[in-house]
């Protein structure tokens, strides 16, 4: 079976300031900082799996918050629903982060 990747945008909300640079140093081995708080992560099921727990590991689930939205093939969707006001940097080019 072929794992093929998917984007998804991962955006946060920690309550507290130690999880919230535990969840921004884990963001950081999965994928692409857009902005503070946001990500953007090419993953497979398996690297999908692993990201949510490794998250879930970190947070406080009853008061933080954690959002992760597929937005399809890199290549396609993944891509081409951004649209920005002000600064913007270039999206990541498809394909795995190698670490």
């Amino acid at each position: 079976m072929a794992r093929g990747r998917k984007r998804y945008l991962v955006a946060y909300d920690i309550r507290d300031e130690r999880r919230l640079r535990q969840v921004h140093k884990t963001m950081k081995a999965y994928g692409w900082a857009m902005q503070l708080s946001v990500f953007i992560c090419d993953l497979d099921f398996i690297e999908l799996v692993e990201l949510r727990t490794d998250l879930g590991a970190i947070i406080n689930h009853s008061v933080d918050s954690i959002a992760i939205i597929d937005l399809g093939q890199p290549e396609n969707r993944g891509s081409n629903c951004f649209s920005f006001m002000g600064q913007s940097n270039p999206l990541p080019v498809s394909g795995p982060v190698i670490i």
